[in-house]
């Protein structure tokens, strides 16, 4: 398994991922919106250095240009409704990509604990397809695997499998890595925090996501 942390690194995602931690900045639920599908700009970026890609003569007015053109068929999928922002960036990266969307949510038993239900998912086959599955908030990492392996099960397992989310919990990227297949799977996060609550909330994290781009529930 591959794993890619941006904060490890200078770069323009650094600023990005501030503005939407801070309380103030936060207030705009707009530029909320707008730095996280900039934030899906960059992963697209980054992971599109790892695709597989073919030759191709592309005619211009004045001759053959011997060009790089995209072999792999890319799934983009993505966790309601947080991650429709996320999504919409890297498909204005990914524009020829396919789509899958997955409804989840947490219910609660007592002392906080939960377990992640399923409630909907559409899905085009994966069998020998790129899929990056999205998700801006990787707390306990429940969600990102049930829907992983939800969607293998049902729709086929795919040629890689990028895993994406802005941040993460350390629990929750730790537990991945037990859970996921050890080959044909990378892990790409913005930043890893250390602590998470008895809640399953991430600290300092940046609160509720989807409440955060689209109004409290």
């Amino acid at each position: 398994m591959i794993s890619y942390v941006f904060t490890e690194k200078d770069s323009l995602f650094n600023p990005i991922l501030a503005e939407m931690r801070d309380v103030n900045i936060q207030k705009d639920s707009m530029r909320f919106r707008y730095n996280l599908e900039r934030l899906g700009y960059l992963f697209a970026y980054e992971i599109s250095k790892t695709l597989a890609y073919r030759e191709q003569e592309i005619q211009t007015p004045l001759g053959i240009s011997n060009c790089k053109v995209l072999e792999d068929q890319i799934v983009l999928a993505t966790v309601l409704r947080a991650g429709l922002p996320l999504h919409e960036g890297m498909l204005k990266i990914f524009d020829k990509a396919q789509n899958a969307f997955i409804a989840a949510y947490r219910k609660y038993g007592r002392n906080y604990k939960f377990t992640i239900q399923l409630e909907y998912m559409a899905s085009p086959e994966l069998d020998n397809k790129v899929l990056i599955l999205t998700d801006p908030m990787l707390a306990t990492g429940s969600t990102i695997l049930l829907a992983y392996q939800e969607m293998v099960q049902q729709k086929g397992t795919p040629k890689h499998c990028h895993i994406v989310s802005p941040i993460a919990s350390r629990e929750g990227y730790e537990f991945l890595c037990r859970k996921l297949p050890q080959k044909g799977v990378s892990i790409w996060l913005g930043a890893i925090d250390e602590e998470l609550t008895t809640k399953s909330y991430i600290v300092p994290g940046l609160g509720d996501a989807g409440d955060l781009a689209y109004g409290e529930k």
